[in-house]
């Protein structure tokens, strides 16, 4: 390893580089925007891998310059450091969340129980993974969703000081040769990435039955456990490195310092047209790129290249940045950056659960007012954070600060009786709240229970007609097939989770119901088509599908053939917050002026005059009101009474 020299020789010194607060900010500020609404900028999730970027730049150069300075890295130190800056904002996060939870979100303190024991221990994307609950699981409330990123982090933190401990060891000569490792290990890992991803539609489980269009490879599976690839690809540590080691990578070749002592000193403008290039690559995945609810398939554009253009696109931003004579870095350094980028970590930790305590589920977006709201109590709550925690903390002036305060007043202020029992009522609260976490039973989410209220009332009608026997209280007059007499539906409905919530009371009116949780437009009316060839007639179908994926013009026309001989079909269209239900409804309210048999019930219309009790947290699954009005506005539909 190298001799330390004089501060002034030093070349790995890290000055501080404004530019990267504001790189920092624009990156917070995407994700804030996307976690608001991802209608309005559906990639900005891309923000987190800047963020890696630039953490696997920074955190690289100052071990290398400690090693430069000392001869050594001191873990003890290091990860001190990382604990001081990075511990107190998150323990205040959670601690304000579990109060919050206990007393207005109580049905969700079991379940959040193991998300506060893995935000705390930094595993939470594997324990996301392992539980099934990734980053684009929006059915529920989540309020430390977005700590697998931070769990991420946490994790290089915790290996990258070894492994530079390592490289270090044969001098600063070795490290070009290490950065091309670096680099290419990160390509790699991209590279590996795009095999990965499955091609096809997302099953919706891993043991569901092959079906043409669909992944067989989509799922890992650890004893029982099924894990979804593409949540694993998107959210496991080792798949996204690849930002981190290009971060490392360029840190090792380009310090600043080491740059203005070089070649290169005088060449900063010609530096700023590569950055330009770097924001070029970033906004167009942002734009492009998507990772949404109940994903299809994974995006190939995010996973097969497009999270690794963006890791570039940062490098070459950095790039720019860290050199002391280009505009980019002071043009990103204007103080508004700076100000938010210095507070970038705290915004992070707290935007996401006040936006999941406004809309209740991450399955809501949210309108302008109550992102303008969210922000401003999001903001608040960072400068309160990074005032009086984060900094006094990190700069290691916390019994100064408090001396302060005590000679200001704050002593003879507590020593007052009712000031100390109102000191204790306001501390009490929190106890309580953890105390209430520790307790609690994990009970199903509300969204859970309005699907769950179909169990018992669904059909595999495919199934029924191929088996032996028919259920005693079937409302059909479907036989087995081994009699001659042809199997007959009065109403047959088909769909997903939302009709399946509305089952129970759809059978009481005399329907029979094929409805099933995550299902595929495409797999529904492949049930039509095998129905129309086995032989089977109905007087009326009702279909609803299209809530959890988009729907082709040849899907359309597949089911339009299937169902050409029933005399009346009732299609519902979807109401969701989702990138493809505008495109399915519209193609949908088209059929009737081609096929006169059809007849469209616009629920995403209809459901707003539903009054009471109608749906849960999500706005899309059923409560009590909303499975009586969802039914009778079938029924109004089909042109039948509802039986007195």
């Amino acid at each position: 390893m190298t001799t330390g020299g004089s501060k002034s020789t030093q070349i790995s010194r890290v000055p501080y580089l404004p530019g990267l607060d504001g790189l920092r900010a624009i990156a917070v500020l995407a994700v804030v925007v996307y976690h608001a609404n991802p209608d309005w900028l559906r990639g900005g999730f891309l923000g987190v891998e800047v963020f890696f970027v630039i953490s696997g730049y920074l955190i690289t150069l100052l071990l290398v310059a400690e090693s430069e300075r000392t001869d050594a890295i001191s873990l003890k130190d290091f990860w001190l450091r990382r604990a001081r800056r990075l511990l107190p904002a998150l323990f205040t996060m959670m601690i304000a969340v579990i109060t919050w939870t206990a007393f207005r979100e109580k049905d969700y303190l079991g379940r959040l129980r193991g998300d506060v024991i893995a935000g705390a221990t930094y595993v939470a994307n594997w324990f996301q993974l392992w539980t099934g609950a990734g980053y684009t699981d929006k059915s529920s409330f989540a309020p430390l969703r977005h700590l697998w990123s931070l769990a991420v982090e946490e994790q290089f933190y915790l290996v990258w000081p070894l492994v530079m401990v390592f490289v270090l060891r044969r001098g600063l000569s070795s490290t070009p040769r290490v950065a091309v490792w670096f680099a290419g290990i990160g390509t790699a890992i991209a590279a590996l990435m795009a095999v990965l991803l499955p091609s096809g539609k997302t099953p919706a489980s891993c043991d569901a039955a092959p079906v043409a269009g669909y992944a067989t490879n989509a799922f890992f599976t650890i004893g029982s456990r099924c894990i979804d690839k593409v949540e694993f690809l998107y959210s496991s540590t080792p798949m996204r490195a690849t930002g981190l080691l290009l971060g490392a990578a360029l840190a090792l070749v380009w310090r600043p310092y080491a740059v203005m002592r070089g070649g290169m000193k005088n060449k900063g403008p010609l530096l700023d047209p590569l950055a330009v290039i770097g924001a070029a690559f970033i906004a167009f995945f942002m734009w492009k790129a998507h990772h949404d609810m109940n994903s299809v398939s994974g995006d190939p554009w995010l996973f097969r290249g497009g999270l690794f253009l963006v890791d570039i696109g940062t490098v070459l931003i950095i790039v720019a940045v860290a050199h002391l004579r280009a505009f980019t870095g002071r043009m990103l350094g204007n103080p508004v950056l700076r100000v938010i980028g210095e507070r970038s970590y705290g915004l992070y930790l707290f935007h996401w659960p006040v936006f999941q305590a406004i809309r209740h589920s991450q399955e809501n977006r949210l309108s302008m007012p109550m992102f303008i709201v969210g922000l401003v109590i999001a903001g608040a709550l960072t400068e309160l954070s990074y005032r009086f925690i984060e900094l006094p903390i990190r700069e290691r002036r916390v019994r100064r600060t408090f001396a302060r305060w005590w000679r200001a007043g704050a002593g003879e202020m507590l020593r007052r009786p009712a000031v100390g029992l109102a000191l204790g009522a306001v501390l009490s609260i929190p106890v309580f709240a953890v105390y209430s976490l520790a307790t609690a039973s994990v009970q199903k989410s509300d969204v859970e229970l309005a699907i769950a209220q179909g169990d018992g009332s669904t059909t595999d009608v495919l199934e029924a007609i191929t088996s032996t026997t028919v259920p005693a209280d079937s409302p059909t007059s479907v036989v087995a097939p081994t009699t001659t007499q042809p199997v007959h539906y009065d109403v047959l409905a088909i769909g997903d989770s939302v009709m399946k919530g509305a089952a129970g009371r759809l059978k009481e009116l005399g329907a029979v119901v094929d409805a099933v949780q995550d299902r595929q437009a495409d797999i529904g009316i492949g049930i039509f088509v095998q129905l129309r060839e086995l032989g089977v007639t109905m007087d009326a179908a009702v279909v609803h599908l299209g809530t959890n994926g988009p729907i082709t013009d040849a899907e359309i026309e597949t089911l339009m053939e299937a169902v050409a001989d029933v005399p009346r079909v009732v299609i519902l269209t979807s109401s969701a917050y989702r990138d493809w239900t505008n495109a399915n409804n519209a193609k949908w309210k088209a059929l009737p002026a081609t096929h006169p048999n059809v007849t469209v019930l616009d629920w995403a219309e209809v459901s707003r005059s539903c009054t009471g009790d109608c749906f849960s947290s999500d706005h899309i699954h059923l409560n009590r009101d909303g499975i009586e009005f969802y039914a009778s506005q079938i029924w109004a539909a089909l042109g039948r009474e509802i039986p007195a």
